[in-house]
């Protein structure tokens, strides 16, 4: 055999095992999703600049990435809305960072989930250095590492085998989480955390909407409640001096180049929002930060329209998101902080 027909069959023998693995995760119920990490999140951050004043951005944590929909905002306002929210972290980074390092003044929806915006402001704690480490990673990329970037879209969207990522979900299956995952012998000293699967679908504008599967499978949605539990009981006590004196500083200069800030409460349920109560009390920390911040506020709770169960205690499935979107955009209008499109 001579070399052109060794190269032949190697590749032949390399896409037939590709596509034999390929074929497996897809029957074992995987399908391509987008990997929601920091060149994601950079992208939509490198947009700040070409934004007006007539523009809104999302910040927060992953309560306001699952419940506020592009695309039915974008339909009742006319503009879609920069989506910069970030799982598992403090508002307050990537706050900051917008008033600092940007020329905006238009509108900034920030959600409050009490847990993560009055836990710290360490820079070393994981609610802080997460957000942090896409603000430092935007201002930072390289011009490979946007083409890097570029060139794996497309196959994130066509190839499961592609479906890695930065959150290290115990159900990935990209060769790296694979091997993590290989128990051997007795070891000690690993951490008890109980296994946290994948519950989101990510388009490449961030809209993200929860997997058909956490609203369907109870089984799937506790081990995510589990996860909850885990965090609540593990979690330090929150900062809220240092936050909220944080937060403030920000807040007083933003507004006084012209910005607009709204407080978004969005829904939980379950034992998740009884704990949430119990340690981080309204009148205690919502109440508080509305008092001294002086902006439009809006707790779920006070209104009915805005009123859902959560599957997983957290987050809205995709059909009570896009609801909570349309009537949080109508009480928005209502208040004069939002217009109508001009078209309508």
């Amino acid at each position: 055999m001579n070399l052109k027909q060794s190269l032949i069959v190697a590749v032949l023998v390399s896409l037939s095992g590709l596509a034999a693995w390929e074929c497996y995760w897809r029957s074992q119920g995987f399908y391509p999703n987008i990997d929601d990490n920091k060149d994601l999140w950079a992208v939509q951050r490198a947009k700040v600049a070409d934004l007006t004043d007539d523009d809104v951005i999302l910040i927060g944590s992953s309560r306001v990435l699952f419940d506020i929909q592009l695309d039915e905002w974008a339909e009742k306002t006319g503009r879609k809305p920069l989506q910069l929210a970030s799982p598992g972290s403090s508002p307050l980074p990537v706050f900051h960072d917008l008033v600092e390092n940007t020329d905006f003044k238009g509108t900034i929806l920030v959600g409050v989930t009490p847990g993560l915006f009055f836990s710290t402001t360490f820079p070393e704690a994981f609610p802080w250095k997460r957000p942090q480490t896409k603000v430092d990673y935007y201002h930072n990329r390289t011009y490979a590492q946007q083409l890097n970037h570029m060139v794996s879209l497309p196959l994130q969207r066509s190839l499961v085998m592609m479906s890695g990522s930065e959150e290290e979900w115990s159900d990935d299956i990209d060769l790296k989480a694979l091997v993590s995952r290989i128990t051997i012998g007795n070891r000690t000293g690993a951490p008890d955390f109980p296994p946290f699967y994948n519950f989101n679908d990510t388009r490449i504008d961030r809209n993200t909407t929860m997997t058909a599967r956490t609203v369907n499978d109870t089984a799937f949605a506790n081990s995510i409640k589990k996860v909850w539990e885990f965090f609540g009981k593990s979690a330090p006590p929150p900062d809220k001096k240092a936050t909220m004196a944080f937060f403030l500083q920000d807040l007083k200069k933003y507004k006084a180049r012209g910005g607009t800030v709204l407080l978004v409460r969005c829904p939980s349920s379950g034992m998740l929002k009884k704990g949430e109560d119990m340690v981080l009390p309204r009148v205690s920390f919502w109440d508080e930060l509305v008092k001294q911040a002086q902006v439009k506020s809006y707790y779920f709770e006070d209104y009915k329209q805005l009123q859902f169960e959560c599957p997983e205690w957290s987050h809205l499935s995709a059909s009570d998101a896009r609801k909570f979107t349309v009537e949080l955009v109508k009480i928005l209008k209502t208040d004069g902080v939002l217009s109508n499109p001009k078209n309508q």
